[in-house]
């Protein structure tokens, strides 16, 4: 399987419309796994008409093929792909993105972008959700219902760098909690104990900050690691990734300010007082 540019912009912006109209069939239909009736749909690319085309939905979720979004983007991009690893490696102005078949994110400019659902290949090409591919070039993507109309527009450049985005502190103590109290856990069960830290800083019962939020000992040690020194291991290369996917904005567990593991949890207090949200892997988690 190839990957590489050779079809022209015209193909590819062609696959890129039908892709975005499954988007448009997802704000149509909120919910719905299926697109079940398909209509002609004017598209608006950065302002310009563009040709018709039907898309369908998997999992209520929109995949766009790799190669045809970025060309539609952008005219240079440059796309390669190793067998080997089965991922997938864009080079456009000013993006450095890869994608591997199966991994529930993909990378842009060093940013960890979460995939509710993985990137596949059909027929031959790498399919990817249309919205965290817009969200790396730097695109958004509106729906006119009254006019049967889907814009696509190229709102700046691409994506921030992790670089300068990540807070160094937030991302140093974040993954090392997440490895301490989560590295046997899959990544959504990893991602989620991020999500309890980051819920905690942005609630006014608990402290503003990361580090602070893991320390937190106002009614008692709020995190076992904190107490007993593990916190100050270092964490998996998946605790960083799960760490660096929820900073930006993965978000698994809701609004959940607490989690448990109830086979080893010697106090039941969040269980009788808050409000059950969801279990993943060996945690439950509370509000």
């Amino acid at each position: 399987m190839k990957l590489n540019r050779k079809k022209g912009v015209r193909a590819g912006l062609l696959s890129f419309i039908a892709a975005v109209i499954t988007a448009v069939s997802l704000l149509s239909f909120p919910g719905r796994a299926t697109f079940l009736a398909a209509a002609p749909v004017t598209v608006i690319f950065n302002g310009k008409s563009g040709a018709t085309a039907v898309a369908s939905l998997l999992d209520s979720t929109a995949y766009v093929p790799l190669r045809a979004f970025c060309a539609a983007m952008d005219e240079t991009a440059a796309i390669s792909w190793d067998e080997r690893t089965r991922t997938a490696s864009v080079r456009a102005d000013g993006l450095s993105l890869s994608v591997t078949v199966g991994e529930k994110y993909l990378v842009a400019n060093g940013r960890y972008l979460y995939l509710e659902k993985p990137c596949y290949i059909a027929g031959g090409a790498a399919m990817v959700p249309v919205r965290v591919l817009a969200k790396a070039f730097g695109a958004s993507v509106s729906w006119n219902g009254e006019l049967c109309q889907v814009s696509v527009t190229k709102c700046g450049g691409a994506i921030e760098s992790g670089d300068t985005w990540y807070d160094k502190e937030d991302l140093y103590w974040l993954s090392r909690i997440i490895s301490a109290e989560a590295r046997g856990e899959s990544l959504e069960g990893q991602i989620a104990v991020g999500n309890v830290v980051l819920n905690r800083v942005k609630s006014s019962l608990w402290p503003n900050t990361v580090k602070e939020v893991i320390f937190d000992r106002r009614c008692g040690v709020q995190f076992t690691p904190a107490a007993n020194g593990a916190i100050y291991n270092e964490p998996t290369k998946n605790s960083v990734i799960a760490a660096k996917l929820a900073l930006d904005g993965a978000q698994v567990a809701g609004g959940s300010l607490y989690f448990l593991n109830e086979a080893r949890a010697t106090s039941r207090w969040i269980v009788n007082n808050c409000s059950y949200v969801i279990k993943i892997g060996s945690h439950s988690f509370y509000m």
